[in-house]
């Protein structure tokens, strides 16, 4: 099922591992051609060109943007019990670990009488996206709406596309898990349309202000990650996110029905969902191929989970050793990454790029998925390379501020000048030398 590549007893460069590594086909760029006009119209006609796309990519058309506050209410109170006892765990969790993130002012004093002060500040309005494709995503609301709450964002308003299943309403336990979080703004609109509604906001059918945000963050289809790509710069983005990965670095000592659960979990996500292993252990390999086919045939989306694991974004990777192992998964920069060695701790600490790390045989992606505490909105499509995942520093701006006596300006002054002039650019300077007469002394 798994498609196999055999790099064991060679050393292949960087370069070479990115060529050679399994990794979905995600043609954002292609996207756009389909996005542009989504967007324009949105800019032009606001919330009647947002329903008229919803009408024709959701199949409903509700008869506002916006979810009336009772159907909030309504939807937590018809909430399962076991939903709700699971969610309130899963926020609080989040909570323990994202408020450790909230970074504190700090001011360096540079000389006596100038000191410059970091502030950090957060965002003023956010727009929050819970997906709504294949899968109803209320742990993603939860991931994205605790950080920013923790982060002091002021105004936060949820996005999720409307349900034909439900009236032209998010799914319920979307709304539900808005509710428990203390939003009360949640926008029914999906996609790209609402991506572009978010950025530029609007008036609903009522009459009521639509207000654009800042930022805009939460996983989606491609045709959301292209608004985002389109519309970077008018807002800001968390990520432009892909399907989802797994990979898991094991060795012999892995337990291979761990290891195949693991690889379907993600796998389930979408058709386009990756699953590598990456094992110095052909007889684990083997054993995590027998216990697939088992494994796959009684799951629920089998078809949905054989395509991805049979795709070339999947396969299993042989490496000659754990450390071999490790070049190859920082190589990858998986969005989760599964340490299942029998140094687990050790070779975790080993590795650099990662949206997230989950050590040992007790710590699967589904654990952080829900309830670790630890945010699952990750980096994709080797973006661990660079960038994080979603956290309280990504509803926060840093501020210089620059304080300075007379004293110590004059001290500088020459310096200034110094640099200014070295770089032509001899007006900077006279700002400095017109607070002292003319000239730096």
């Amino acid at each position: 099922m798994l498609n196999r590549t055999d790099l064991r007893g060679q050393v292949p460069t960087a370069a070479e591992l990115r060529a050679t590594l399994p990794r979905a086909e995600y043609d954002v760029d292609a996207a756009l051609h389909h996005v542009r006009p989504v967007v324009e119209a949105v800019r032009e006609r606001g919330v009647e060109a947002v329903l008229e796309y919803t009408e024709r990519f959701d199949k409903v058309r509700p008869a506002a943007v916006r979810v009336p506050a009772a159907e909030l209410a309504k939807a937590l109170d018809e909430l399962d019990p076991q939903v709700r006892a699971a969610l309130e765990e899963s926020i609080a969790r989040a909570r323990a670990v994202h408020t450790g993130q909230r970074r504190q002012d700090v001011t360096t004093t540079v000389v006596e009488g100038g000191t410059v002060t970091e502030r950090w500040v957060p965002v003023e309005r956010v727009g929050l996206y819970a997906p709504g494709g294949l899968a109803v995503y209320p742990s993603t609301v939860v991931m994205n709406v605790v950080p920013a709450q923790i982060a002091g964002v002021g105004s936060l308003v949820l996005c999720s596309p409307p349900q034909a299943a439900f009236g032209g309403l998010p799914h319920p336990t979307i709304l539900a898990a808005a509710r428990l979080l203390g939003v009360d703004e949640v926008w029914a609109a999906g996609g790209a349309q609402a991506v572009a509604l978010l950025a530029y906001g609007g008036t609903d059918t009522d009459g009521a202000e639509l207000t654009p945000v800042d930022i805009v963050t939460g996983p989606g289809n491609i045709y959301l990650t292209a608004a985002k790509r389109l519309l970077r710069g008018l807002i800001g983005i968390d990520a432009e996110a892909g399907p989802t990965e797994i990979a898991i670095l094991a060795d012999g000592t892995a337990d291979p029905v761990h290891v195949a659960a693991d690889l379907i979990s993600q796998a389930e996500h979408d058709p386009l969902a990756a699953s590598v292993l990456v094992t110095t252990s052909e007889e684990l390999a083997d054993a995590v191929e027998k216990e697939l086919a088992t494994r796959v045939a009684a799951t629920k989306h089998a078809e949905r989970v054989a395509e991805a694991l049979g795709g070339r974004q999947s396969g299993v990777i042989l490496v000659s050793t754990v450390d071999d192992g490790i070049r190859v998964v920082d190589a990858y920069a998986a969005e989760h990454l599964e340490v299942q060695t029998e140094n687990a701790r050790e070779d975790a600490a080993k590795v650099r790029n990662a949206g997230a790390i989950f050590v040992g045989a007790y710590a699967p992606v589904s654990l952080g998925d829900y309830c670790a505490g630890s945010n699952h909105v990750l980096p994709t499509g080797g973006f661990a390379r660079h960038s994080s995942g979603l956290s309280v520093q990504s509803f926060l701006k840093g501020i210089h501020v620059v304080d300075y006596s007379e004293q110590a300006l004059r001290e500088i002054a020459p310096r200034v000048v110094a640099l200014a002039n070295a770089e032509d650019l001899p007006a900077h300077g006279e700002a400095v030398t017109a607070r002292f007469g003319g000239e730096a002394r």
